[in-house]
């Protein structure tokens, strides 16, 4: 990561100065993620190799790295979203139990392949990043985005948006202005529920610091042991692209 000059701007050095104004940016006008490689992209589905800003010098990925799209579906299989005891009829889809999967079989096996490949290709200042939306109505879609880094021996999974709409905005209008396509790592509304890994005991804690932990808050990250999984054998890849995990799409005992 290219260092900052540490000429004096006013009493601040020029490197914490410019950090400090992309802290002071709102959500709505930060900046996009910069693309590096494009693996594959639909309208309503990509991954892509992205430029990561979090990265600080000492801490790159280990990147490339050989991963099979086996131990990424093995991964993706065991991401589980806990809603709130809560959930309300009109914002919440109460169809399906409170604790389910994130990614359901289709999905995995469209992400596994491309995923891996992407860490195989990425630098260590590159982070792999995915994106799925579904059309709910002529002007409302849910996306689904996020990224996957690998350090050391534990994958990073990042989950910026599960089933977020992009209509919800704070302030009237905010939202549509917005590519939701630019920002996969970005959260477009305020995530419910918690973010868990199954099996429990391959997941281990998440750890930041300096300034990738400012820019690092509030996000929803796995840790994942992924060579203590499994591998799992993928399904077929459907012949379109599908949604995030419903109750049809997640798998029956």
């Amino acid at each position: 990561m290219t260092e900052l000059p540490t000429r004096e701007i006013g009493f601040l050095p020029a490197k914490t100065a410019a950090l400090l104004a992309l802290l002071l940016v709102p959500p709505a006008c930060a900046p996009g993620q910069f693309t590096t490689l494009t693996l594959y992209d639909r309208p309503e589905a990509f991954v892509r190799l992205e430029a990561d800003r979090t990265v600080e010098k000492g801490r790159e990925h280990s990147h490339p790295v050989s991963v099979t799209p086996e131990q990424i579906a093995a991964v993706l299989s065991g991401v589980m979203i806990e809603e709130p005891v809560t959930r309300l009829p009109l914002y919440d889809d109460t169809s399906q139990p409170r604790r389910h999967r994130v990614f359901g079989d289709r999905t995995v096996a469209l992400f596994a392949p491309l995923l891996a490949e992407g860490l195989q290709k990425a630098t260590p200042e590159e982070i792999v990043t995915f994106y799925l939306s579904q059309e709910l109505s002529g002007t409302s879609r849910e996306v689904t985005s996020g990224g996957v880094f690998v350090r050391g021996d534990a994958l990073h999974l990042v989950l910026g948006n599960y089933r977020s709409s992009t209509h919800y905005s704070a302030d009237i209008g905010v939202a549509d202005m917005n590519d939701d396509r630019l920002t996969p790592l970005q959260p477009l509304a305020p995530q419910r529920g918690r973010l868990d890994f199954e099996p429990r005991t391959a997941r281990q804690p998440a750890s930041s610091s300096g300034w990738s932990r400012i820019f690092e808050r509030d996000r929803r990250e796995l840790v994942i042991r992924f060579r203590d999984l499994s591998p799992l054998v993928l399904p077929s890849p459907a012949p379109v692209v599908p949604a995030p995990a419903r109750p049809a799409d997640a798998p029956r005992p």
